[in-house]
């Protein structure tokens, strides 16, 4: 896997809306921050855009993610939240400036889908990490200091191992492999399609919000039918936050949900990572080979360093 240059003090970075839209001037506090650390903020023409529930039409969501791709001179690129909407624009992106100098695709939830496409077919490595979006005050719950600072060390291509305390659904192990995943529904969504990641041999981190814990129930089913959680090293499951339930109880939480779709395999599974739709947004390098060490009373996932400097 290739991992992308480090952004340097006076470099450009790129805020773009590949997905939901957003209001105006939300992303004011992300820019101050990320000039803070030195970076030269660009937005895209359309980052403020609307169209229905989209930032913006098809056409102008794609031109802005393209526009960033090909600048050189771009050398990390965050979407500006997630919501739905990337993979509507997936197929029109050309990628091959991209994959000549490749930069930090940041984001996650919907933006699974670049961080899947991606990792398949080019084989760079992005990061699963909080949006700027995230960093507008107000909000309810706000990200911790410990993920913003952890996100701006991840932009350096390395990130310290994350230390966890036992869960009850967690099982012993201990695996080694190229880590994969983000949004359990995305995942789903792109079964069959140009950007699904192989699974094969790899550990996959899996987090999901706000949906009814039947489609937990039906997603891991069909995933496990259709062998990827088979072939898997390793599993870190991360954020379940906001699931809903029927008037009729399904009778299991999401985690309890995906334990039993994996309880005939051997492999090690680590919950409660602190990934996901929560306050603490560990961020993840997708595409990187990863540790993952699960024991009765604690559990860890380490990253490699990057093979390509």
């Amino acid at each position: 896997m290739i991992t992308p240059p480090t952004p340097q003090p006076g470099d450009k970075t790129g805020i773009v809306t590949p997905s939901g839209k957003i209001a105006e001037k939300v992303l004011d506090a992300a820019a101050g921050l990320f000039e803070e650390w030195g970076f030269r903020v660009v937005k895209g023409r359309n980052v403020y855009s609307g169209f229905d529930q989209f930032g913006g039409t098809d056409r102008e969501r794609a031109g802005d993610l393209q526009r960033m791709l090909d600048d050189e001179d771009i050398r990390a690129i965050f979407c500006s939240r997630g919501g739905y909407g990337a993979v509507r624009i997936i197929d029109t992106i050309d990628f091959s400036r991209f994959q000549a100098h490749p930069k930090w695709i940041v984001g996650y939830s919907d933006i699974t889908v670049l961080h899947s496409h991606i990792q398949e077919n080019f084989g760079i490595e992005t990061l699963h990490a909080l949006m700027p979006a995230e960093l507008a005050p107000g909000r309810e719950s706000p990200p911790s200091a410990g993920s913003v600072g952890l996100l701006r060390q991840a932009l350096s291509g390395n990130l310290p191992p994350c230390n966890l305390p036992g869960h009850p659904l967690s099982r012993e192990g201990k695996a080694e492999g190229v880590l994969t995943g983000g949004n359990l529904s995305v995942l789903y969504s792109l079964t069959g399609s140009a950007s699904e990641t192989c699974t094969r041999g790899k550990i996959l981190f899996l987090e999901d919000v706000g949906e009814y814990l039947y489609h937990i129930d039906r997603m891991m089913v069909a995933l496990k039918r259709k062998g990827v959680l088979e072939g898997l090293r390793g599993l870190v499951v991360g954020g379940m936050t906001g699931m809903n339930d029927n008037e009729v109880p399904f009778g299991k939480s999401a985690e309890e949900i995906i334990a039993e779709a994996v309880s005939e395999y051997g492999f090690p599974v680590l919950f409660g990572f602190p990934a996901g739709h929560q306050t603490e947004n560990h961020p993840l390098i997708l595409g990187r080979e990863v540790i993952l060490d699960v024991g009765r009373e604690a559990g860890s996932l380490t990253f490699k360093p990057a093979q390509n400097g």
